[in-house]
């Protein structure tokens, strides 16, 4: 039953930012984190009964961490029948070895973003979709208004110019915790993470602030959430004025 909660989430942000058209080739950017196989596994489902009849490309970067093992995330590709491309990167060289980067978040975010729409470009693709989800949309907002002054949220769907791709996430319905839950029971072969910036990062302070004010304001990621897209910021209102309220998949 969880999967086709998950479905119905995922379809109707498709749906309502219009993610999906007829002869989409969608690259489904495939960290190995639970978010980006989650987004696989049902975009995967998703696409034997979507209207536009989408394809489907993963792609993985590899960092550059030798200790990270992507042989189980193409074994899941197979059973998917998704094709599977892991493209080499020098991006852990490049911010750690090279540049001794202090705060690497953001040039990583950069880097990866090139390389990622680079590739999806090389194999064909029209669009990019990213594992973003309900809370990553939430503490963005916060990021922005407490660390730049700043309302402001990455769009649901996004156009790039430059490289004519658009960005969609499809995940934006779905919370972490239901995510957190749902790669569990479909045993996704969720790859760990050794990035030395993993969970010290001013992202993580924020999620930690979101639970506190929680436990007094228990609404207060769905009014967060709600406000975007009520708000007058571009690209955040659904289509025919739809206000769909993420709900929990579990």
């Amino acid at each position: 039953m969880m999967l086709q909660k998950m479905l119905s989430l995922v379809r109707s942000c498709a749906d309502d930012y219009g993610m999906l058209q007829k002869g989409d080739r969608v690259a489904v950017g495939v960290s190995g984190g639970k978010d980006s196989l989650t987004l696989l596994r049902v975009l995967a489902e998703l696409r034997a009964f979507h209207p536009s009849g989408f394809e489907l490309q993963a792609i993985t970067l590899d960092m550059g961490y030798e200790e990270m093992d992507f042989a189980p995330v193409a074994a899941l590709c197979r059973a998917l029948e998704v094709p599977y491309t892991v493209r080499p990167t020098q991006i852990k060289q490049v911010i750690f070895d090279i540049r001794k980067e202090q705060n690497p978040c953001a040039l990583c975010a950069k880097m990866r973003r090139g390389a990622l729409n680079e590739e999806a470009k090389r194999l064909g693709c029209n669009k990019v979709a990213l594992g973003h989800h309900y809370d990553d949309a939430v503490e963005t907002f916060l990021l922005s208004l407490l660390y730049e002054g700043r309302i402001s949220c990455f769009l649901p769907v996004t156009y790039l110019d430059r490289t004519g791709l658009t960005v969609i996430r499809p995940l934006l319905y779905v919370h972490e915790r239901s995510i957190r839950t749902f790669a569990e029971r479909e045993h996704l072969p969720v790859v760990h993470n050794p990035c030395p910036a993993d969970k010290n990062t001013k992202r993580e302070d924020v999620k930690q602030l979101l639970a506190e004010l929680e436990r007094r304001y228990p609404q207060l990621k769905e009014h967060i959430f709600g406000g975007l897209q009520r708000s007058p910021l571009p690209g955040w209102r659904p289509e025919a004025g739809r206000n769909s309220r993420p709900q929990d998949g579990e």
